[in-house]
């Protein structure tokens, strides 16, 4: 196809979303290289996101583009793409999240200094969803967020908690400051494990190096009173949803409470069904779960008490993170080149906007083992 060609058909997609090329308005896109439209039609998702890293392209308000961009649902012009479609035969027939493989997320994405994390988060450390109930202060927003996971999972001075993918250990810290818990954190993230170890020292927490995995056959084969899965199961795959629940409930005491947290597709898919861009450069092999999935794996397993969506939350807590990274930039820079700044900041507006169109969900959903005699009291 000429580029005159591939100018034409971008043009063409883009106005049905009320999106013009070299338009004035804050959600228009702005073309610094002609070679941008050949790039994006050979490849959707990746040739975007790899422009904008190059520069090929500018946008006022990148959120806005990609919130109109998933409104008008463009993205399912280019879902049987070749490129894509090779993805999901792959996700179909192999298993892209053994032992090996889901280390790759471990090796790629957390292996960058905490120093770029810590730019951008807030004091707890948190990489999820925060909760802006009544405030736009992300710090606050990410406490009652824990306090949320906490109050749901009624946790009790003495309660034996694991927390499966514990990140840098801030909810392993809040809950042992706050509720008097003992917080067992596990993560396959070397350096969040140490990071996690310092963060938490003088607190009730131990911090392990370990894949969910392992945990049946661990030495101790300790049965935990209340168990905690935030933004973890993204790694998992649909493939490994089923064993993952069977592990949680081999591992939680008949009367507990389990609490996953994770990001959420409205339909069910194999693999990443659009965001090539995604799976390279932030998380390699990650998948997002349906409800339909969820539930198919917990079916037998668990019985499912609560389910709160707060999708608007996460909007709010990605254009918190792009202005913290923006705002801290020169703090880093120094390691890092505009290209990796551009990558960062296209990653948490392009995923705003998808939250905000409403195209991804965030769930916090409560299970137990056999049922809440009475009941199981829901908290917001």
């Amino acid at each position: 196809m000429t580029n005159e060609k591939a100018k034409g058909s971008l043009h063409s997609l883009l106005s049905w979303a009320d999106i013009r090329v070299n338009g004035h308005r804050p959600w228009d896109i702005q073309i610094h290289d002609e070679r941008f439209f050949r790039r994006v039609l050979a490849n959707p998702s990746l040739g975007l996101g790899e422009s904008y890293m190059d520069g090929w392209w500018d946008c006022e308000r990148v959120d806005e583009l990609f919130y109109k961009i998933l409104s008008a649902r463009l993205d399912e012009h280019v879902r049987n793409h070749p490129k894509l479609l090779f993805h999901r035969f792959m996700s179909k027939v192999v298993n892209l999240q053994t032992r090996k493989r889901s280390k790759k997320v471990a090796e790629k994405h957390y292996a960058f200094s905490t120093d770029v994390f810590m730019s951008f988060l807030d004091p707890y450390n948190q990489y999820t969803c925060g909760y802006f109930k009544g405030t736009d202060d992300l710090n606050i927003a990410q406490e009652q967020k824990l306090d949320l996971i906490c109050k749901k999972l009624q946790l009790e001075p003495g309660d034996q908690v694991l927390d499966i993918g514990c990140g840098w250990g801030g909810f392993a810290k809040f809950a042992s400051e706050r509720y008097g818990c003992h917080v067992t954190g596990i993560s396959i993230s070397t350096e969040q494990v140490h990071y996690a170890r310092e963060f938490c020292k003088g607190h009730n927490v131990t911090i392990v190096e370990s894949d969910y995995r392992d945990l049946p056959t661990s030495a101790n084969r300790q049965r935990f009173d209340k168990i905690l899965i935030c933004g973890m199961i993204e790694h998992v795959g649909y493939k490994n949803y089923r064993v993952l629940m069977q592990i949680v409930r081999h591992c939680l005491k008949d009367a507990g409470l389990f609490l996953l947290q994770t990001i959420g597709r409205n339909i069910s898919a194999t693999g990443i069904a659009v965001n090539r861009w995604l799976d390279k450069y932030i998380f390699p092999n990650s998948m997002v779960p349906s409800l339909k999935q969820l539930t198919s794996a917990v079916e037998g397993v668990f019985v499912i008490e609560d389910l709160h969506n707060f999708r608007a939350h996460y909007d709010k807590t990605l254009m918190a993170w792009s202005r913290n990274f923006e705002k801290n930039w020169g703090r880093i820079k120094a390691s890092y080149d505009d290209r990796f700044y551009r990558m960062w900041q296209y990653y948490f507006l392009s995923c705003a906007g998808a939250f905000r169109a409403m195209d991804t969900q965030l769930w916090q959903i409560v299970f137990s083992k056999n049922g809440i005699p009475g009941g199981y009291q829901s908290v917001r």
